[in-house]
């Protein structure tokens, strides 16, 4: 089992060495920008480092969206972060469930996905594995409660997707812990990431506020137990920077038996 941290994209190798990580998971643009992705000029050393890559694609990102303004942009950013990403050997590209707006029908959303899909296929498909994350909080998202995310895998059946599941996320928008990965494989079939993430937020409470693996409000051996059953790589997303998720890889690694 892999363990590794969300660092800063100035210099993630850099960053995975003060950590003593052996996975990066960064940003190849700004989250809350839609600038496209450029030329990375350590594409080389991260291409040839024992450290495993990940991408996260921009938080604005929304296909499911019936926006068109915000919708056919999504695409294409999601296309183009995945190019980038595979310039880079990444292991995948992770990006959010995604949502509609109120009043909107979320069946639509679901398509919408499946036409992102479809719209990437015309250029040769995904470059890299794209894996869906499951988001904290909205009444009209497509990834927060496991009932939308069948609608969603059900939607994609004609296509290779992947899951990143995050456990702050899970507990604050209302998914119980207890056997939550035995019920995320019984609808995606798999779990190719986990973002290890304890909670400020109470349980249901739609707040996306990552705490460090021992504090926040899931009980840690809780956290480790739904770790160890996803069975895959693990990204910590938690504050308190190279001290902070330092300390919690090793957390991690003592609790699992996981070796540097």
């Amino acid at each position: 089992m892999r363990i590794g941290a969300h660092v800063d994209q100035a210099d993630p190798l850099a960053e995975a060495a003060t950590r003593a990580a052996e996975a990066v998971q960064f940003f190849l643009s700004d989250p809350q920008g839609w600038k496209a992705p450029k030329p990375r000029e350590d594409a080389d050393r991260l291409r040839a480092a024992e450290v495993d890559v990940y991408v996260h694609a921009p938080y604005v990102i929304n296909v499911a969206t019936l926006n068109n303004r915000i919708r056919i942009p999504s695409r294409k950013l999601l296309l183009g972060h995945a190019t980038a990403a595979a310039q880079l050997d990444a292991r995948g590209l992770i990006v959010h469930g995604g949502h509609v707006n109120a009043g909107d029908d979320l069946a639509v959303g679901f398509d919408n996905w499946r036409k992102t899909f479809a719209y990437a296929a015309d250029s040769g498909g995904f470059p890299v594995p794209v894996l869906i994350e499951n988001t904290a909080g909205g009444d009209n998202a497509c990834a927060r409660r496991l009932d939308a995310l069948a609608r969603l895998w059900d939607a994609l059946g004609d296509y290779e997707v992947g899951f990143c599941l995050d456990t702050c996320h899970a507990y604050a928008g209302g998914e119980e812990l207890l056997d939550l990965v035995d019920r995320v494989k019984a609808i995606t079939g798999r779990i190719d990431l986990v973002h290890a993430n304890n909670s400020k937020g109470g349980f249901n409470s739609g707040q996306d506020r990552h705490d460090n693996l021992d504090g926040g409000t899931i009980d840690p051996e809780l956290l480790v137990a739904v770790i160890r059953a996803a069975d895959a790589p693990v990204i910590v997303e938690t504050p308190g920077g190279a001290t902070g998720q330092g300390a919690d890889i090793a957390f991690l690694r003592e609790q699992l038996g996981a070796g540097a």
